[in-house]
């Protein structure tokens, strides 16, 4: 058996995805809460490394994902604007609500081995 790193893929030899990789870049995403967006940029990095290679509802997942980080930074810049008038603190919170429930969304998705409903979706 060839084990060398050219010939790994993310479908193992029973023909299901290993869905691991998918399942960090949502926990990153969600440790960007504590780390500031850190690990959400490492996230979005392997999202857009890995994605094309597996079956399509696979690569739905990375490309919410990205769509994930780009919106949260969008949504972020707007929560940071709207602190000179004091709401922005609420839109703060907002924001990693919505984070957390398209994570746990995602996640959800992820384990029934389907892609994520409303991929291009601007809320949920």
């Amino acid at each position: 058996m060839n084990d060398s790193p050219e010939s790994r893929s993310v479908i193992d030899s029973g023909g299901a995805p290993d869905t691991t990789l998918p399942i960090v870049v949502y926990a990153l995403f969600l440790a960007g809460i504590v780390t500031g967006g850190l690990t959400m940029l490492i996230g979005v990095v392997i999202a857009y490394v890995y994605r094309g290679q597996g079956p399509h509802w696979f690569d739905e997942h990375y490309r919410y994902q990205i769509r994930t980080f780009w919106l949260a930074v969008l949504y972020f810049a707007i929560s940071g604007l709207l602190m000179l008038i004091l709401i922005g603190f609420v839109t703060w919170l907002v924001v990693i609500v919505w984070l957390v429930f398209r994570c746990v969304k995602g996640i959800k998705r992820l384990q029934e081995h389907r892609a994520p409903d409303n991929v291009d979706a601007w809320l949920i």
